[in-house]
């Protein structure tokens, strides 16, 4: 704190005395504090201001105004208000800086003396505020001097975060720091331990941190951290204590030679002499303002000022000359430091001048040339790097790879195809890409950009090796050498941001074609082989960790790695986000693209394992973040003094620990010494097992500890650590041999996956009908047709007491049309009404039907990778889930069957990648020989019919056996009783011998008491396996662990089809030896052959089975079947097993059918040189590709419904309404049109368009109508004074009433209810359901509230029954008016590009037909009536409804997106609604009519367009119900 001298000042008419108080603000105060404390000031309330300030209010009448009060205004970095006598400035930055100034009036009695007084009294309540001020007089001592001076100047620089080891010689420093009240200390017995927080601290705030040591080895600790500092570019300022010159060489304690102590690692050194009175003080400041410079100035590293001290240490009063202070008046009156070191940059961009340096024009031309280029990312420090990554991405649209330090690594983006449409491909996992031998040649980047240093992947930094000489550009900041194999060919030092901007200013890549679409197919599949070994794997194995980890952090949390192998199975094996939060868009540099990265860290200046978990504390608190912290069991053993860190727990968010023990240093077991050295040697010298507890450690040092051995334990102690405020660690059970084989497992899978999809990729790209680029045919259309036929038997799931005389097998034939003149054939055959029957079916293809023209194909499907899935999202803009399981199978047969037909070859031959020319899969490409070739035929296990006695069944198992079966399964729980079926296996096993396979299959028919009774008495009837013994999932595993029999899976895993690897793997048990595998019930062959994959992993065999279908389905399943068998002799191959016996599949359902759909039906036989059935995949490949259909069973094909255009004229008042109409629907068999009747009404910005494929699946159940409302598509509305007809237009009166008013400028949601219930009369004669979305679904939900009699019902898409509050309502009024001025005064492309901005479409906006939609909204042509429709329309116009809704006599379905909260809460407050008894008996049922609501999955706000499917089952439901009891009441 420091008073001015006073001064006169002389304005125009008064004279005043006036002063300035400078100083600090306190900590705990600020402008408002100010304020409170200052106002009103004593000029005006006088002494004390409580009883001054009741004295004024009692006997002054008028307001003071600004003479009374503060005048001013507040800012981000400071504040300048002025009072009735004063005025204050506030400079905010290391502390708060305040000038305080104020006056006293001089008048012409004025006393001199007591004007000086007065002022003194103004300005005494001010120094209540400040921080008193430190006079360097008081220092006892020069030690304590220069200390404070170090301290102080380090603050004013901005290091204010201070790491303290205890010591005597530099307790100077040590006191200071902490009496230094703008200063956060730490403090650590291991000085090695506090040097890495130091050095993390400098990475998490960007900032310094100073570290204080004492002298001798203390300082020697410090310089691992050094090392890694430096050689990460982190800065860090080391002042070290040291004795004084005269102590040195002469054996004093404590004392070495600690002159440039930690050499070339530091970027400045400075050996301070001894505090001296005649050594001038401004020295020390200069000192550190140059050492933190050099920190601060690129190459950014640590500094090191040893500071020599001499007795007295303490602060002991000794006699020091105040002449060593001269020169310091001016820094003791401010807050700047000494020497202000001013860095001018200057970074200017021309054509001209860039083609002056023929060295960047050189990298220019070679970037804008490329033909295969590669972009590599390593480790980016900051947001700034990071963003300007993304940017460079983004332009240069190459291949990026992203290394786990450059933040791109884990990302989250909207939508799994985002990555493209962004024009980014990033290839996360090339390391493992480069594990396929052929696939490995191929990658030849002619172009390499790297920016950011250092790689993780030792196998990315061998193929860059490898490649050269190739141009190979790095890009870093500093000028420090990162080319270990000597390849760099250019070396730019700029930023990255710097360079981005160069490259985006004047560089114009070439475009990639199939270089970079390749790179990701492979990549793609990479990447579900990862994922599908992890998560079929039971066991919590090291990669699987990193995984879950990956997938388990929070946006705001910041992943921190150990070195070894906790950082490598993160670049490996951590997955990048696959949605972004809600509402979170991130425009970055430019680039506009929705991502969110995760910042991930690590040390990988030197890559030691040392100091990580006190780098890690650093880094928190320095961050100010969550961080999660991954490290191996030596590495956190090796640090573990970091505990007392921990434990101090300073100002930072918590750090949960991840100790990833396998007892022992499990990377070697990685690398050649592995195999080469003895066991004993490895065990003592490598491997270093241990038996430390690291519980125990926990336990000592007082930090929360838990134990994870699950993958389940572990999820849930990542969840609850991230969620609490507690410091966690979590260890990691693990082993070092289970690591090791889980990653040979990986690395030899992905190695075969790479392999596959290589294959496929070089086959079929020298096709000539398809684009070698993106190997795709387009679909011309698809037809279905359905089929009748008739069953020797019923159906074996069916009872015995059940069953009829009469049984039919029905569902539908799918015919795919190629532009390259191949079909493709599927088979859609509903399993039963309990799950989906016919009409739900044929609703579903008809949609299909209708899409199919916009569809498009190619051979990456027959990856199934879940190829098929992205395609059905991607093409037909469905998700596939939404599909009934026998429509996504039957669609699936018709694609694969397509495509088989396109390459001349079958559905085994496609999903193997069979090259014909050398009859040799891709799996096997590199074996020069291929000993035990599966067959091209496929066993099968007849299926007996058990009704009759156990002889009569038994003599039928004899026939097949005759017949040349091996294997047959029985159906039992069927009967009485358990003890009944054991008789017919009984008699079934005496008959046939111990040879023949017996299965049998209970469908879950038994409790556990009667399954465990079977059992018991059918163990010795030597069964291969019983599938479903027991009605209850849960008790599988129990009846494995009782029981002596062997269990095989069916309904189980056709009801967690959807995500079977997450709820599989409790079933893993040596008695579960197979999967009954149902293509129908699965959902299709990709799901199919997921299970099977996950089947024989586990050692189980892989069965398919038909359920009851045609021959055409039969023939798809036998070359499945193939490629299954395939498939299983590859996995017993990989595992090192012998080969086992071919499984014999469960197509025997053939002999079920009296009849078939095709004329000339698949044959099942004995082959020459065998002694068994089979069924050859040749005849069924020739079956499926030539198809004569069966009129017998097969009706003629059902075809899309014609859609009928036309307009009615509605006339109200003065106005015209012109109507654009879309028609459709089926006839009934009489001719007469559907007697049920859905309109269909459009949101704002849409048109009856947008209802076509809703309106195309529903007409074979009602007639559709969709209406273009006014304002949008073809409707228009004008001014007609007279009623006309027009060419096909219709017109009638319709009453209305006189209050009733519209003109040229609008109409509202009444007159348009009102107008539209005229046009219903002219459409039906009976009641109708509405259907609206948006506006649509307010407009439908007021007529269904006011017209009864032309209303039948209303289903509500993203509806609201309006606003009803009248601010809001006018509010939005407001809005939608600016709204369509905007509309008005600009363009309709500008507008709609705002519109869907908004956060209601952001989940339309992902979806892959948002640029479809786009495109139609672009199509009005008229933007006054638009314009008008916006208005007239807004729900701030209409009236609120939610009074009426109790009273509402019409059945409402209300329907949700799940991803709509704003809508979803909607909806529910509309169900929470209580609907009285309707009003009028003879109009409606004598019930209580219910408001449903529906949420629809995988959706937002436009329900109708995201996800169609469900709204379509949803809405056909709805209004069968509701309008057949319309009509028989």
């Amino acid at each position: 704190m420091e008073l001015t001298c006073k001064h006169v000042v002389t304005d125009a008419k008064v004279e005043n005395l006036y002063t300035c108080l400078t100083g600090e603000l306190k900590n705990d105060m600020d402008e408002f504090y100010i304020l409170s404390s200052l106002h009103p000031s004593s000029v005006i309330c006088g002494h004390s201001r409580e009883a001054a300030r009741y004295f004024i209010n009692q006997t002054e009448t008028f307001d003071r105004g600004m003479y009374g009060g503060p005048v001013g205004w507040f800012g981000g970095k400071d504040a300048d208000f002025a009072l009735a006598t004063g005025s204050a400035l506030v400079q905010k930055g290391r502390g708060s800086r305040i000038f305080v100034y104020s006056e006293a009036g001089i008048v012409k009695s004025s006393k001199l003396y007591d004007i000086w007084q007065e002022l003194e009294f103004k300005t005494r309540q001010y120094e209540s505020l400040l921080e008193p001020y430190t006079h360097l007089e008081i220092f006892p001592n020069m030690n304590a001097v220069w200390a404070f001076l170090i301290v102080e100047e380090c603050c004013r620089l901005g290091i204010t975060y201070f790491c303290i080891a205890p010591g005597s010689r530099s307790s100077p420093l040590a006191v200071a720091a902490a009496q230094n009240r703008h200063v956060s200390c730490i403090s650590c017995i291991d000085e090695r331990s506090l040097a890495f927080h130091a050095l993390g601290y400098g990475k998490g705030s960007y900032k310094l941190a100073a570290v204080i040591t004492s002298s001798g080895t203390a300082l020697s600790n410090l310089l691992p951290a050094v090392v890694e500092a430096s050689q990460d570019c982190i800065p860090l300022l080391l002042l070290t204590a040291d004795r004084p010159p005269e102590l040195h060489d002469t054996g004093a304690n404590q004392t070495i030679n600690q002159v440039n102590h930690f050499g070339s690692f530091v970027r400045y050194f400075s050996n301070l002499p001894p505090p001296d009175d005649k050594v001038p003080a401004r020295m020390v400041l200069t000192t550190i303002d140059t050492a933190v410079f050099r920190a601060t100035q690129e190459p950014f590293g640590p500094v090191h000022i040893n500071c020599a001290f001499r007795e007295p240490l303490a602060g002991v009063s000794c006699q020091w000359n105040l002449g060593s202070l001269k020169g310091l008046n001016m820094w003791m009156s401010n807050r700047e430091p000494f020497t202000k070191h001013i860095r001018v940059t200057q970074f200017q961009f021309s054509e001209e001048l860039m083609n002056t340096y023929g060295q960047y024009k050189e990298v220019l031309d070679l970037i804008g040339g490329a033909s295969r280029g590669l972009l590599i990312l390593g480790c980016l420090q900051t947001a700034e790097e990071t963003w300007a990554a993304l940017s460079l991405a983004k332009h240069l649209r190459w291949p990026v790879v992203p290394d786990i330090l450059s933040g791109m690594r884990l990302r989250k983006l909207p939508f799994a195809t985002a990555e493209s449409e962004f024009s980014l491909c990033f290839i996360d996992l090339l390391d493992h890409i480069l594990l396929g031998n052929s696939v490995k040649n191929w990658v030849s980047p002619d172009v390499v950009v790297q920016v950011g240093s250092k790689l993780t992947s030792k196998r990315v930094a061998q193929l860059l090796e490898d490649c050269a000489p190739h141009a190979y550009i790095m890009v870093q900041n500093h000028p420090y050498r990162h080319d270990p194999s000597h390849i760099l060919t250019h070396r730019i030092q700029a930023s990255v941001v710097d360079f981005a901007v160069i490259i985006r200013e004047f560089c114009t890549p070439k475009e990639m074609g199939s270089w970079c679409k390749w790179l990701q197919v492979l990549n793609n599949m990479v990447e579900w082989e990862i994922s599908f070994q992890l998560n079929a794997d039971p066991l919590l194995t090291e990669p699987y960790v990193s995984r879950a980890v990956s997938q388990s952090l929070f946006p705001e949390s910041v992943w921190f790695l150990g070195n070894s192998m906790a950082i490598r199975d993160a670049d490996m094996y951590g997955l990048s986000w696959s949605k972004l939060p809600v509402g979170l868009t991130i425009d970055g540099l430019g680039t506009a693209i929705p991502f969110s990265g995760l910042r991930v860290v690590g040390n990988r200046g030197a890559s030691g394992i040392d100091g990580v978990l006190s780098t890690a504390i650093g880094y928190a608190t320095g961050s100010n973040q969550r961080v999660v912290f991954m490290v191996g069991d030596i590495s956190f053993i090796h640090d573990t003094n970091g505990l007392t860190l921990l434990r101090a727990r300073a100002e930072r968010p918590p750090i949960t620990v991840l100790v990833v023990n396998n007892h022992g240093g499990a990377i070697f077991s990685l690398l050649p010494i592995a195999d080469t050295a003895p066991a004993t040697i490895f065990r003592n010298f490598f491997s270093t097992p241990h038996d430390v507890s690291i519980s125990n450690l926990c336990l000592a040092h007082r930090v929360k500890h838990v134990i994870v051995q699950t993958k389940q334990e572990l999820e849930t102690a990542l969840l609850i650590s991230q969620e609490g405020q507690l410091d966690w660690v979590i260890e990691i059970e693990s082993c070092i041999e289970d690591n090791t084989a889980c990653h040979r497992v990986l690395q030899q899978s992905a190695h075969h996956a790479v392999n596959h999809a290589f294959k496929i990729l070089s086959m079929y790209s020298q096709n000539t009908s398809v684009k070698s680029d993106t190997l795709q045919f387009s679909v011309l259309k698809l037809e279905y047709s359905r089929y009748r036929i008739p069953l020797n038997a019923p159906a074996t799931a069916i009872s015995m007491k059940d069953q009829t005389q009469e049984a039919y097998r029905e569902g539908f034939i799918l015919t795919l049309f190629l532009d390259n003149g191949k079909r493709g054939y599927g088979e859609v055959a509903p399993i039963g009404p309990q799950n989906e029957d016919l009409l739900d079916v044929e609703e579903q293809l008809r949609f299909l039907v209708h899409r199919a023209h916009n569809m498009s194909l190619n051979y990456l499907i027959s990856l199934l990778n879940n190829s098929f899935s992205r395609w059905i999202w991607k093409d037909i803009g469905i998700p596939a889930s939404s599909l009934f399981p026998s429509v996504c199978c039957g669609l699936e047969m018709a694609v694969l069957s397509a495509l088989a037909a396109s390459s001349d070859s079958n559905i085994a031959d496609l999903l193997l990648a069979t090259d014909k020319t050398q009859n040799v899969p891709s799996s096997e490409v590199e074996t020069e020989t291929r000993p035990g070739k599966v067959p091209s035929r496929v066993q099968i296990c007849a299926l007996i019919d058990s009704e009759g006695p156990p002889e009569e069944v038994a003599c039928a198992a004899e026939k097949l056996v005759e017949q040349g079966f091996h294997s047959m399964k029985l159906k039992v729980a069927r009967r009485s009783g358990p003890l009944e079926d054991v008789a017919v296996i009984q008699a079934v096993r005496k008959k046939v011998g111990n040879l023949i396979e017996i299965r049998v299959d209970a469908n879950r028919k038994w409790t556990f008491a009667q399954a465990m009774q079977f059992a018991s008495h059918a163990k010795d009837c030597n069964l291969q396996y019983i599938e479903e013994p027991v009605k209850f999932p849960e008790d599988i595993l129990r009846f494995c662990k009782e029981s002596d029999l062997f269990i095989a899976l069916d309904e189980t895993i056709a009801d967690i089809a959807d995500q079977p690897l997450d709820r599989l793997s409790i079933f893993v048990h040596p008695k579960v030896v197979a999967t009954v595998i149902k293509p129908s019930r699965l959902g299709g062959f990709e799901r199919a052959a997921l299970v099977a994959k996950w089947a024989q992993k586990h050692g189980m065999m892989a069965v398919v089975s038909a359920a009851f279908e045609s021959s055409v389905s039969l023939a798809a399943y036998a070359q499945f079947a193939h490629y299954i068998d395939n498939k299983n002799l590859e996995a017993v191959r990989a595992s090192g097993k012998q080969d086992t016996t071919a499984v014999s599949h469960g197509l025997g359902t053939y002999s079920w059918l009296r009849d078939d759909v095709i004329k000339k039906r698949l044959q099942f036989q004995v082959y020459p040189k065998c002694d068994r059935i089979e069924v050859d995949v040749d005849d069924a490949t020739t079956i499926l590709q030539n198809i004569e259909v069966n009129p017998d069973t097969v009706k003629p094909i059902c075809v899309e419904a014609k859609i009928n255009m036309y307009t009615i004229t509605v006339n109200y008042k003065e106005a015209c309404f012109s109507f654009h109409v879309m028609d459709t629907g089926i006839n009934n068999q009489n001719g007469n049109i559907q007697d049920k009747t859905v309109v269909f009404l459009h949101g704002f910005l849409g048109t009856g368009n947008d209802w076509l494929p809703l309106m195309q699946a529903l007409s074979i159940s009602a007639r559709c109508i969709s209406i273009d409302l006014p304002g949008h598509g073809k409707t228009h509305v004008q001014k007609s004074p007279t009623i006309q007809n027009n060419g096909n237009a219709q017109s009638i009166p319709f009453a209305i009433d006189d209050q009733d008013k519209i003109g040229d400028t609008n109409f509202s949601i009444e007159v348009l209810a009102k107008v539209l219930c005229g046009l219903i009369c002219q459409i039906s004669h009976e009641k109708v359901v509405l259907v609206g979305y948006s506006m649509g679904a307010r407009i439908a939900l007021y007529m269904a509230l006011k017209f009864n009699k032309q209303i039948a019902a209303a289903a509500l898409i993203s509806g609201s029954p309006g606003l009803q509050d009248p601010y809001m309502r006018m509010t939005r009024s407001a809005q939608d008016d600016a709204l369509a001025e905007s509309l008005l005064g600009g363009d309709l492309h500008s507008f709609v590009e705002m519109w869907y901005k908004r956060e209601t479409w952001e989940s339309l906006r992902f979806h892959p037909y948002f640029e479809k939609v786009r495109q139609e909204r672009f199509k009005h042509d008229n933007l006054k009536e638009l314009a008008k429709a916006l208005t007239s329309l807004s729900i701030g116009r209409q009236p609120s409804l939610w009074h009426e809704l109790s009273g509402c006599e019409r059945p409402l379905l209300v329907i949700v997106g799940k991803k709509d909260s704003k809508f979803k809460k909607i909806a529910q407050q509309m169900c929470n609604c209580k609907v009285d008894q309707p009003k009028h008996e003879e109009e409606g049922t004598n019930q209580t009519q219910q408001i449903t609501v529906l949420e629809v999955d995988d959706s937002g706000h436009a329900v109708h367009l995201e996800n169609p499917l469900p709204l379509i089952n949803a809405i056909r439901k709805f209004v069968m119900r509701t309008l057949t009891a319309a009509q028989e009441a």
